[in-house]
Formats: structure tokens, sequence, C-alpha cells
């Protein structure tokens, strides 16, 4: 089986791991779940994460031919257009991102300008669809559940989850959001865990479990499997539907999802220019 080089990057402030994905004999690579700091206080933009991407690459002279969406974030901005302008590369995400866009461009009211086709992005996945990543294959697995658009990259022995499933001891992603579904996403783990079990499983966002005093980016289907704190083996479709619903019902709404909806669900780009020239962001109050 292929075996990908795997570059974890980790954003603090907002729990994310950013990967480059290299093919090992080429100098071809992929970025999966990038990200754009944010101050949301100020308003302000920075691209330190990405730069430290961009820096990556060309010190290892590399070639990027793939900018990948797990799916739309909720939790940080990608920085995907800026990549793409430093170092090219085409830009993918699920093709149920029109089902997200079609939810959120109503919720913030986006107007006929905002294309709900996913014109935005240069490639849309379905289920089985394929890639190349230099000599690497790669696979996509449609696992829905958090939103209608997560999707699993499979590129030989490595599987990039998005935020399907956290390290054993920390669980599973919520199903609250629009469009999440709990047994939707129970059905998807099971997807992720039918892959072969030495398959390397790395993650979008960690939160260190309790106990647990450092972050982590890497796990198996093994270690899923026997020992995931929500969905090990053993765990019925129900169980984990009682489960997933009863927690979601006391977790908080991520700081930044007014944010960064708005602009993922763009494939990255702000909302355009108000008759001032300005840019805004707007807050749906009492919408969600």
């Amino acid at each position: 089986m292929q075996r990908p080089i795997v570059t974890p990057f980790f954003d603090e402030p907002t729990n994310t791991f950013s990967y480059v994905v290299q093919d090992p004999d080429s100098h071809a690579c992929a970025i999966v779940d990038s990200v754009l700091d944010f101050d949301y206080a100020a308003g302000q933009t920075d691209v330190r994460s990405a730069n430290a991407i961009i820096s990556f690459i060309r010190d290892n002279d590399l070639t990027v031919e793939w900018i990948l969406e797990t799916h739309v974030h909720a939790d940080h901005l990608s920085a995907a257009p800026y990549l793409h302008q430093q170092l090219g590369g085409k830009t993918g995400i699920g093709a149920h991102i029109v089902d997200v866009q079609e939810i959120f461009g109503k919720a913030f009211n986006a107007g006929t300008e905002f294309a709900r086709d996913g014109s935005q992005f240069d490639a849309l996945f379905n289920e089985d669809d394929t890639f190349t990543v230099g000599k690497l294959q790669g696979r996509v697995v449609h696992t829905p559940g958090h939103t209608p658009a997560c999707l699993t990259y499979v590129v030989g022995d490595a599987a990039f989850v998005g935020d399907t499933l956290f390290m054993p001891d920390y669980g599973t992603a919520r199903c609250d959001f629009p469009g999440g579904d709990a047994r939707t996403l129970y059905r998807s783990i099971q997807k992720v865990l039918a892959l072969p079990e030495q398959t390397r499983l790395f993650l979008c966002h960690d939160y260190k479990a309790p106990g647990r005093e450092t972050y982590q980016h890497e796990t198996s289907v093994a270690e899923q499997r026997t020992s995931n704190v929500h969905v090990h083996e053993g765990i019925s479709e129900d169980e984990f539907v009682k489960m997933r619903s009863e927690r979601d019902a006391t977790l908080g709404m991520p700081k930044l999802i007014i944010p960064s909806v708005q602009v993922n669900m763009r494939a990255g780009e702000m909302p355009p220019a108000e008759d001032n020239g300005q840019v805004y962001l707007k807050v749906p109050i009492n919408r969600f």
C-alpha cells in the first residue's frame, strides 16, 4: 500500500490541524484543511499559519496539486484562496457543498450574487471519486453527519477524516449544526472503520481529553474500533444517537462559526465589498 509523507501544522487558537500530503516518489503534494488567522474582535485577518505551510512547501521544493477541504468548517476560516494564489493547485470539496450553500446562503441572506452551485471550487467530489497527488492514488468517501458535505480523503494508507472523528479518548463530532444528523454520522463512521485496520487517520482537531497533556493529530482505524469513547465496537446506532443528541444539547456554538461559514461557503473568499468598498461579515440575530 502506498504510504504518503504527512506533515501536520497546528493552529492552537482554533485547535485545527492542517496537513501537507507528499508523494514520496515525486515533488507533488496536497494541502488539507488550511487556516486563515482571524481576530474576530478586531475584524483582522492574518496569514501566519498559511505562510508556515508555504515556507515548508518552498523549502522542500514541492508542487501543490490540490488544496482540499474536508467540509465547510465552522471553527476556522480557510486560507485556500491565498494558498492558491501563492502556490497554485486546484481546490476541492464535497459535491454536497451545494446543500450547505443553500442552507447558509438563506441564513445569511447572501443574495443572488452568491452562487449556490459549488462553482467557487475547482472540483466537487462524490463518493468513490478518485484523484492523484503525483503517483499517489486518492479516493473520496462521503462521510456526512457533522455537515452534509463532509468527506474523508483516503490517500494510500492515510485517511483525512475532518471532524468526523477525534482522538479515541475524545470521541466524535457534534451533529447539531444545520444539516447535521447523528444517525447519519454513525453510518459514516462505520465506513471509516471499515478501512484496513492499519490505516492512519489524520484528524482536523484535537482538544486534549481530560488527563492528556499533549495535542495529538494521528490515530488508526484499529485504535478507533477498540477505544473510541463514543463509537467503539459494540456501540449500537441507537445508543450513539442518544449519546450524541444529549451531548450536543449541552454544547455552545463555536466562537468563529458566524464568520467561518460565511467565508468557507465561498471557498475561503470574503463576501463582496459593499458600495463603500468595505467588506463586511453579517451577524444574524437570534438565528442559530
